[in-house]
């Protein structure tokens, strides 16, 4: 199974990075996950319930963080076992791009195999399933992010107007023409 996607996240680049890196936000944002234990650097334990269509397991695994390029990217390689239900391995290749100061592109490329019962559920229920956790993931994240850093400013693309036009008095047209006039030096 292959996964490639982007995500627009609301924070700088650094910021992103950062919460990439914080077990607590990941721990919260993983569907399922019930721990993150750091091992050693850059070697995670880790304890997830997932559910795959009809097959339900606690999945233990093993997480190395390798091929850093603090803050641009690196790649997760990941193992689990299910038990009775089977076994998953992989990797993930993972990169941002700022793009303002307050947002920034995250890219991936996971690819994974799975074996057992797992993998007698068939492809199609696998993926889906991958990209249920993954939208589901990026939704927490970005509220972790927002929680964390507070939301992005919103920058004033129209300037303030200091009145409303009556729209009873019949200029409420002529004034917005006005104003796109304005806007558009026309």
């Amino acid at each position: 199974m292959e996964m490639t996607s982007q995500q627009t996240l609301p924070v700088s680049q650094d910021k992103a990075w950062d919460a990439l890196n914080d077990t607590a936000i990941l721990q919260a944002a993983i569907p399922g996950c019930e721990s993150i234990t750091l091992t050693e650097p850059n070697h995670y334990d880790v304890v997830v319930m997932a559910a795959i269509g009809p097959v339900k397991a606690k999945f233990k695994g093993k997480l190395k963080l390798d091929e850093i390029d603090a803050p641009n990217a690196y790649t997760i390689y990941f193992e689990g076992q299910g038990g009775a239900a089977g076994h998953g391995k992989g990797s993930a290749r993972v990169s941002l791009q700022g793009v303002g100061p307050y947002e920034t592109l995250l890219s991936y490329t996971a690819n994974a195999s799975v074996g057992g019962k797992i993998a007698q559920i068939g492809s199609r229920l696998i993926d889906m399933a991958a990209q249920k956790m993954a939208g589901e993931f990026f939704g927490k994240f970005t509220e972790a992010l927002v929680e964390k850093y507070g939301p992005a400013p919103v920058e004033a693309a129209v300037p303030a107007v200091a009145e409303v036009p009556d729209a009873a008095s019949g200029g409420l047209i002529s004034r917005l023409v006005a104003w796109f006039k304005r806007l558009l030096g026309s």
